[in-house]
């Protein structure tokens, strides 16, 4: 079966977060973001932890991404810190190496 041509496929937004609680687990994340974007579609990527906090990274499809970073910010604890439609530049302002 032929791939989808990539001008076919969605377009996605990729979101840098800052998460107050260290450690955690993607369990308990994916979890927690479940319940905060209710029905927006998203999955997560990076989950890094830093000396002092955790680092995330989800994607969303570009329709659902202001709907998503507000869902987000509205929540104690975890924050918006960046927005991209590559998933490299976000690793980068995040510092995130793979």
């Amino acid at each position: 079966m032929a791939k989808i041509s990539k001008a076919k496929r969605g377009k996605n937004r990729w979101i840098g977060l800052l998460i107050n609680q260290k450690p955690i687990s993607r369990t308990i994340l994916e979890d927690k973001l479940g319940k905060i974007m209710g029905d927006i579609n998203w999955k997560l990527f990076d989950l890094i932890d830093t000396e002092i906090h955790t680092l995330a990274i989800l994607r969303t499809s570009l329709e659902d991404s202001s709907e998503a970073k507000k869902k987000i910010n509205s929540t104690d604890g975890i924050s918006t810190l960046t927005t991209s439609g590559k998933i490299r530049l976000v690793r980068k302002r995040l510092d995130i190496h793979k």
